[in-house]
């Protein structure tokens, strides 16, 4: 949480620590804890914490560059980004994130939950990695309204199935000339033959003579223009199944309209502005993969056994997820963590921010002794002195 750099070393620096490294050293290797009740126990948290009557996760994939073969998961992958300055193959590990979105201050930010490594062999892939995270903490959203955005990729019928099964509705973007037809017409009396299955499909024509709509909608952190057409139709690869699609155009800074869009969402009762809205939030979990690189030190997670590397990224992002949490509360104690550097305009709480405060309070701090084990829970040291001093002195 303290530490800006991916290292062990880096973090063990950070606070005094009671034991020798090498006990925390064990306590990463061979230690008898699971990083999957760690990352489920930050997600009661969430819920406490954050009240939304709808909640939205989203599920999308990172690439941390490495030059090592022996690195747990290090293959060959696609340079998708289109990044200049790198090759169009690199070699690195390809994580697999679910995020929570909340809304900070009219922004959203993705607070990370689970991540998982995608294996550099054997069957297993993206799709079975975003299922697995997601049946790793369904049980603890039961009864809760959940709604799940992903991109492309990820809107497969194996991925939209297995989510419907448990309860969650899909919003995603597919591919523009996804096979969209009307519900078939009624069977007739006497009709001869089997009743047909789909109805008339929907070609770019049929599209041009929807209703379009223009409006002005809080996208990507400003005010935007976007006109959409929108319709309930049956969608052939998820065998028939009704859904809501939006046909959606965002104008660009030179006056243009940019090329369509086709978002779809399984939810039919939704309108076309919440469809928008709701997968404009999945873009927060990019700005959360820039800053857990850059400043919170994943691209420098390096550890030589995959169950290690899970347990020592589920902690930086743990610890990233608790400070964007102290933002969301915007608390008066919050707001004097930011209160070192006084020369900026109004001081704003940002994650960054805060844990340059905390750096201060905690640096070279025996936190360990500050364990209350009678009553479990963690007091400065002299806290009851101090509270029996008031009371004399009153």
């Amino acid at each position: 949480m303290l530490s800006p750099a991916g290292f062990v070393t880096e973090a063990y620096l950070v606070v005094t620590m009671r034991n020798h490294w090498t006990s925390y050293y064990k306590w990463l290797q061979e230690g008898r804890w699971s990083w999957l009740a760690l990352s489920r126990q930050f997600v009661r948290l969430i819920m406490k914490v954050v009240k939304q009557d709808v909640i939205h996760l989203v599920i999308d994939d990172t690439l941390t560059l490495r030059a090592s073969k022996k690195a747990p998961g290090s293959q060959i992958h696609h340079q998708h980004g289109n990044k200049p300055n790198l090759a169009r193959y690199v070699r690195g590990q390809c994580w697999v994130s679910l995020a929570w979105v909340i809304k900070r201050r009219k922004q959203f930010v993705s607070l990370p939950v689970l991540t998982r490594l995608v294996p550099g062999m054997g069957n297993t892939g993206k799709l079975i990695a975003a299922q697995t995270l997601i049946r790793a903490i369904y049980r603890l959203l039961d009864g809760r309204k959940v709604r799940v955005l992903v991109d492309s990729w990820y809107m497969r019928r194996v991925f939209i199935e297995s989510m419907l099964a448990r309860g969650f509705d899909v919003i995603g973007q597919v591919r523009i000339d996804t096979w969209l037809c009307d519900e078939p017409p009624k069977r007739q009396k006497g009709q001869r033959g089997r009743p047909r299955k789909y109805g008339r499909k929907y070609t770019p024509k049929r599209i041009a003579h929807l209703k379009r709509t223009v409006v002005i909608l809080p996208l990507y952190g400003k005010e935007q223009e976007v006109r959409y057409r929108s319709k309930v139709l049956m969608a052939r690869f998820l065998k028939g199944r009704l859904v809501r699609v939006v046909w959606c155009e965002l104008k660009s800074e030179a006056d243009h309209w940019k090329k369509a869009h086709l978002l779809l969402s399984t939810d039919t009762t939704l309108s076309p502005e919440q469809i928008i809205e709701a997968y404009g939030e999945r873009w927060s979990i990019e700005s959360m993969f820039n800053q857990l690189k850059l400043s919170w030190g994943l691209k420098e997670a390096w550890q030589q056994t995959r169950q290690t590397l899970h347990r020592w990224v589920h902690l930086a992002l743990t610890g990233y997820g608790l400070i964007q949490l102290l933002g969301y509360l915007d608390d008066q104690a919050v707001r004097q963590l930011c209160c070192h550097s006084p020369w900026r305009k109004d001081n704003p709480t940002t994650a960054g921010q805060i844990r340059k405060g905390l750096l201060l309070i905690f640096h070279h701090v025996p936190v360990r002794q500050w364990w209350n084990r009678k009553c479990r829970k963690f007091e400065p040291p002299n806290w009851r002195e101090g509270e029996q001093n008031a009371g004399n002195s009153g």
